[in-house]
């Protein structure tokens, strides 16, 4: 049974940084895309960024145009992935949730991941 953990959410004061884990387990992701989406009541599960496989021992990470030069999306291990927010607005405030699929290459859209987190809370007070 593959299960995602995300951790590393709370409440924040604009301005200041945050660092998200998720840890995968139940199979191995090595050569599989990780990602991270947010989601705020009424409004759809939102792509923000993800790791995918390019070669031995080698990921890359994309972004959604709206978070670039302030999240940044890490592979510590092929089955934990990080996301660390910098500058965090009150418009960051979201779930944010872990995703993975065995596909090779971009995935943006939700539909596109099998496995998900149930999700960690990020509120950005003004």
């Amino acid at each position: 049974q593959v299960v995602l953990v995300e951790s590393g959410g709370g409440l924040v004061q604009a301005g200041a940084s945050l660092r998200l884990s998720c840890a995968a387990s139940g199979r191995t992701f090595d050569k599989s895309i990780i990602g991270w989406f947010r989601q705020v009541p009424g409004k759809e599960r939102e792509f923000v960024a993800s790791t995918r496989w390019i070669g031995p021992h080698s990921y890359y990470a994309d972004y959604a145009d709206s978070v670039k030069g302030r999240f940044t999306c890490s592979r510590d291990a092929m089955n934990k992935i990080n996301l660390t927010i910098n500058k965090l607005k009150p418009e960051d405030t979201a779930v944010y949730y872990c995703a993975a699929d065995s596909r090779v290459g971009l995935a943006t859209n939700p539909r596109d991941y099998q496995y998900w987190g149930r999700g960690t809370q990020v509120t950005v007070s003004s």
